[in-house]
């Protein structure tokens, strides 16, 4: 995913995630992870859902791929969970989104080039979630909802993407919720932006009239 923002496609998916979750009493999470996704343009988006969880970021997870034209996946762990998670979506918001069943590693195998992923840190399981993810290789933004719940107090970013190959741009820890972890991951190959480095080079300038030489670094 190449990360150019459009602040107008955020907007409208922000706009219209407030209007469907009016319904529940939460703390922004929805709108902002919408929004985020949405203006990133993202077209693969994942995410992993707990039974018996609230479906707010979902619902606004589910916005955004409208308005990107994209693919919104939730992972669950059983068929427990399916049913559940897809009868709350019907019933809340009358959408009926793509959802898989089954470990990590075997789920995350059919999800090549993800662009946005929202993990639950409730879930026990969410770090070897976010190893087993197949990022996009023009970059991706991660971010783990209700961060204060994490099992795992040694959580680094770093201990989850491959090094090798890719690198952590910047994170951000945001009190919303009950916390919003995130993360952009480079491109593969390590860079975010440009490989090149533009050399400056130094020319002189003699003005004919005023007789002064001067010195531009371009």
């Amino acid at each position: 995913m190449k990360l150019i923002w459009s602040p107008d496609t955020a907007t409208k998916a922000y706009i219209d995630t407030v209007r469907s979750c009016q319904v529940f009493n939460e703390s922004g999470v929805a709108e902002l992870v919408s929004a985020m996704a949405a203006g990133w343009n993202a077209k693969l988006i994942v995410e992993t859902w707990s039974q018996g969880g609230a479906i707010a970021t979902s619902i606004g997870l589910e916005i955004a791929s409208r308005h990107t034209c994209g693919r919104h996946v939730c992972v669950v762990t059983d068929e427990n969970a399916r049913s559940e998670f897809i009868t709350a979506m019907k019933e809340a918001a009358d959408m009926n989104p793509e959802v898989l069943v089954g470990e990590p590693e075997e789920v995350m195998s059919e999800l090549a080039g993800i662009d946005f992923m929202v993990v639950d840190c409730k879930r026990k399981d969410y770090a070897r979630v976010l190893r087993q993810a197949r990022l996009n290789q023009s970059g991706a933004v991660l971010v783990c909802k209700n961060a204060n719940s994490k099992s795992d107090s040694s959580f680094r970013w770093r201990s989850v993407i491959d090094c090798g190959s890719r690198r952590v741009v910047r994170t951000v820890f945001l009190p919303v919720g009950k916390g919003l972890d995130m993360a952009h991951v480079s491109s593969s190959g390590g860079n975010s932006g440009s490989s090149k480095v533009e050399k400056k080079r130094w020319f002189k300038h003699f003005d004919q009239r005023s007789g002064e030489e001067h010195v531009i670094r371009k």
